[in-house]
């Protein structure tokens, strides 16, 4: 079993890195695998709500690493999404990333991510952390994938990497986080094992509320 963490941070090893490392150590400690995706610098085109991923099977934008990260994507068991908190929500990358990759998924029938367990975390140094993870499980809900909770909201704060690690309380729930995902992939694979099936599918309706 093997969980992907994506860092959403500009930085590579700042706050948002330095929470995810700490999730990545207590899964390994549990018998997880983990790796920790980073989305780096680059510009990131956001959708164009074209929808030719419906017909091409990716996305039609190739100018950066969104379509190798959902053909990437398909080998892990579950998924941890980082992001730093920019103006009170998600910041613009990972927003422009996931809406593109989330929304191939779904529209290609690729199905990376339905029924596969993910969590949020928000790393700030101050405030908006609840209104960025509100927005990323948002992400997980539309999936069907099962929302993995810590003891308290999946959040650290500090301006610095190192003031993130003096946030006790913070780091302890990546620990919780980190064993609750573990527990969950464990129970996961026990049901298979014991023939308990995925949920029956059915086609997507979709119904306009103006006719």
């Amino acid at each position: 079993m093997k969980v992907l963490l994506f860092n959403g941070s500009p930085h590579k090893n700042g706050c948002t890195y330095t929470a995810l490392e700490e999730v990545a150590n207590t899964l390994e400690e549990e018998g997880i695998e983990s790796e920790i995706y980073q989305i780096g610098t680059g510009s990131i085109t956001p959708c164009k709500a074209c929808y030719a991923c419906a017909k091409l099977g990716k996305c039609i934008i190739n100018d950066d690493d969104v379509n190798n990260f959902v053909e990437y994507a398909k080998g892990f068991d579950g998924y941890i999404f980082g992001s730093p908190v920019h103006y009170g929500s998600a910041c613009g990358g990972i927003t422009a990333f996931l809406d593109r990759a989330f929304f191939v998924s779904f529209r290609s029938r690729k199905g990376v991510f339905e029924h596969k367990p993910a969590a949020a975390i928000a790393s700030a140094r101050r405030a908006g952390t609840t209104a960025t993870l509100d927005q990323l499980n948002k992400y997980f809900t539309i999936s069907q994938m099962p929302v993995i909770s810590g003891r308290y909201w999946n959040m650290v704060h500090g301006a610095t990497a190192d003031e993130v690690k003096q946030d006790l309380e913070g780091m302890q729930n990546m620990r919780i986080l980190a064993r609750n995902m573990a527990w969950h992939l464990k129970c996961r694979e026990a049901g298979e094992k014991a023939g308990i099936p995925m949920p029956k599918k059915e086609e997507t309706v979709f119904t306009n509320f103006i006719r």
